[in-house]
């Protein structure tokens, strides 16, 4: 099969390596696509071990079972899946069946980034918004916007905070009632804004995807007393730092929502599948740039950068 490697940083080649192996509790799922995802980003920009095996990092992959072990049950050969994998940028993979989720017929023809579809839903479970509530959305990429479409089906008041005023736009159309740019060092101007907006007070609950310091920081400074702050963002780079003063005056809740069971990821999956079915979740709009396997380093330069226009590069195979 075909698979990508990335060597060192910035450089990724295509290899001929063997068709995994399956065993008797796994899946052989021949991939029809991944997801571009803030790890693989990362991976690309020189972070993690190199070189990495065939296909890592994608990690947001779905396509068709091809084979099954002697002991799977409730997975058969045909079934279309949302696969829960690390080597995602390759033709096939295998994987213990308790990592993919069967998809309804009615997302046939449908890309399904699987574990960024069911992250979002995990994140929204986990931050108990309520009818009428205040939600700041902080950093507004594709979980973003996922989580802004769940909170205003929720009947919250959402305010989306990032850096690129082409998504803050998206994030109007989705029917967020407010949305602020924001730049470094510019946190004092955003929660003023932010205050303007909320009749002068803080945000009830306040979801901070950014995976910074900087939007963490400002994520606490945007959360009311007594509200939640909702750790979705993937933290790299070593430690955080917290204001301990302020979350002690505020004693606001702190959920880190941020999940990497493979049992919570996959009903994650499974919830986001029928919310995509349902209407309730519409990603559809959202995957802007579309790519071919052999083209994995443009649309990782692409994610790498982005430009306007962008909020979520899928590839295919």
């Amino acid at each position: 099969m075909a698979a990508a490697v990335f060597l060192n940083r910035g450089s990724v080649v295509f290899r001929k390596v063997p068709v995994p192996a399956f065993g008797p509790r796994e899946v052989r799922v021949r991939l029809e696509g991944c997801g571009v995802c803030p790890a693989s980003v990362a991976a690309w920009r020189g972070e993690g071990v190199f070189p990495y095996a065939p296909g890592a990092p994608g990690c947001e992959a779905w396509g068709r079972v091809e084979a099954v072990g002697a002991e799977v049950n409730g997975v058969s050969p045909g079934d279309r899946v949302g696969v829960l994998t690390h080597c995602g940028f390759a033709e096939y993979a295998a994987v213990d069946a308790g990592r993919v989720v069967v998809l309804p017929e009615a997302l046939e023809d449908e890309p399904f980034p699987a574990r960024a579809l069911g992250g979002a839903v995990n994140v929204f479970r986990r931050s108990f918004i309520d009818k009428g509530e205040t939600v700041a959305v902080v950093g507004f990429g594709f979980l973003g916007a996922l989580l802004t479409q769940l909170a205003v089906l929720a009947e919250a008041r959402v305010v989306a905070v990032g850096r690129r005023s082409y998504a803050l736009r998206i994030a109007k159309q989705l029917g967020a009632c407010a949305a602020v740019l924001r730049q470094d060092g510019e946190t004092d101007r955003v929660v003023e804004t932010v205050r303007e907006v909320n009749e002068g007070r803080q945000c009830d609950v306040v979801i901070e995807t950014s995976g910074t310091q900087e939007g963490l920081d400002l994520a606490a400074e945007l959360t009311r007393e007594r509200g939640r702050l909702v750790v979705a963002g993937t933290h790299r780079g070593g430690l955080r730092s917290v204001d301990m003063g302020l979350w002690n005056r505020r004693g606001f809740d702190v959920v880190n929502a941020h999940e990497s069971a493979p049992a919570i990821l996959r009903e994650g999956m499974r919830e986001a599948a029928a919310a995509v079915v349902c209407g309730l979740l519409r990603p559809g709009p959202l995957y802007t740039h579309r790519f071919s396997l052999e083209r994995l380093d443009d649309a990782l330069r692409l994610a790498a950068e982005r430009p306007a226009g962008l909020m979520k590069a899928l590839v295919f195979f």
